[in-house]
């Protein structure tokens, strides 16, 4: 479900095909609902799962991965610090997970031509969030639990209630990227300014 208020689009997982269709790279959104965490052990896993023909430990139709790591909790908060990783790390992974229902991402950084082709093939997008904002992003995060790998520590896979979590998005179903967006205006507005 979506919802548009002024410049800002709330929307409300588990995602569907119509509300990642109606989103465009540079959307402002705040994400409300469960969110998974997982980083590139956890894809690693996920993916020799599915190369063995055996069933992931979560269900990711419709959902989003925050490719994300938990700074140790303080006492009374549901989480701490929890900032964005770069996401080109789960690059080679990715296009397996999309096949799979996974409609959403959020990280840090450009993704590869083959995940941005399966988004587009599969109706899922990219979100931004700042990496700078840990601190503030964890403030949106009301609940967080284990669901699996908690071998992996920090890189265990979660499972977030989130409220109005920040984020942009980067890379829309269509393919739009913003960072290419943003290169291209600095590019012109360069150009004219004779630099």
């Amino acid at each position: 479900m979506a919802y548009i208020n002024a410049d800002i689009i709330k929307i409300t997982t588990p995602l569907s095909r119509d509300v990642t269709s109606s989103l465009r790279a540079g959307d402002n959104v705040l994400i409300s609902g469960k969110i998974l965490t997982a980083r590139d052990a956890a894809h690693k896993r996920f993916v020799e799962l599915l190369e063995k023909g055996e069933p992931l430990p979560i269900n990711l139709e419709g959902q989003i991965i925050y490719y994300a790591g938990p700074a140790p909790t303080p006492p009374g908060r549901a989480s701490g610090s929890f900032g964005p990783t770069t996401s080109y790390r789960m690059d080679k992974y990715t296009p397996q997970l999309l096949e799979r229902g996974l409609l959403g991402m959020i990280g840090k950084g450009t993704r590869s031509a083959d995940v941005i082709d399966a988004m587009m093939r599969h109706g899922a997008v990219y979100f931004a969030a700042t990496g700078g904002a840990a601190a503030l992003i964890a403030r949106s995060i009301v609940q967080s639990e284990v669901l699996c790998y908690d071998d992996l520590g920090a890189e265990a896979v979660r499972l977030l209630t989130v409220v109005d979590f920040p984020a942009i998005v980067a890379i829309d179903s269509r393919g739009a990227n913003l960072y290419e967006i943003g290169r291209n205006k600095y590019k012109i507005n360069r150009e004219k300014n004779g630099g």
